[in-house]
């Protein structure tokens, strides 16, 4: 072997071990990152803040207080709009209609469309007023529209009004009318000395 290429030998074989140790730490390096892709569309839904033991008003038009939403945890997602949250209060505080409150184990708000989905063990009270007898309404999923003053459940429910107790499927209901409407075969129990409830039930026969 020439004297004057014999030590370049060790000075390729350092180059190419480089070589194959860089390649190797790129190789290990890119494997890792395959396992978790990266995919900008996975941040999207990601929510931007999470509120808790949270409450705020809603106004009317002219500056006094609609309704009050409170709840343990609220998580609002941009991407549609919407806010999960759990354990919420729904209190009406409408002036010159009786005061009721909406309690659920969580809820859906649709922001755009001023829309709240009750969900799981669904209880509204209203206490006996001057103005209207006590209402109990129990149902596992309900659909609140607060700015309409009207929901709509497509399950079973359970209303009491005063004395009178009405069951039955794919109820609409709208306070600012005064209609009620079951889209299903319901069910009417009075109390012994009557008095029909304040409300029109129409369904299938």
């Amino acid at each position: 072997m020439d004297k004057r290429t014999s030590h370049r030998w060790p000075l390729l074989l350092t180059i190419l071990a480089g070589c194959f140790l860089a390649f190797g730490s790129y190789w290990i390096l890119h494997q890792m990152q395959g396992d978790v892709p990266v995919d900008g569309d996975a941040f999207k839904n990601e929510p931007d803040y999470i509120v808790e033991k949270f409450s705020f008003v809603r106004m009317t038009a002219d500056g006094k207080p609609h309704y009050l939403l409170s709840g343990a945890k609220l998580t609002h997602r941009p991407v549609d709009d919407t806010s999960e949250v759990e354990l919420p209060v729904l209190q009406n505080l409408a002036p010159g209609t009786p005061p009721s409150t909406i309690v659920a184990r969580r809820a859906r708000i649709h922001h755009a469309q001023n829309q709240v989905d009750l969900m799981g063990q669904v209880d509204i009270k209203r206490p006996e007023s001057p103005l209207a007898r006590a209402l109990r309404l129990q149902t596992e999923a309900l659909t609140v529209f607060p700015d309409e003053d009207r929901m709509q459940s497509a399950v079973a429910v359970r209303l009491t009004l005063g004395d009178s107790t009405i069951t039955g499927t794919g109820m609409q209901a709208n306070n600012a009318t005064r209609q009620l409407h079951f889209a299903s075969r319901g069910q009417i129990v009075y109390p012994p000395k009557g008095g029909a409830p304040s409300a029109a039930m129409t369904g299938k026969p």
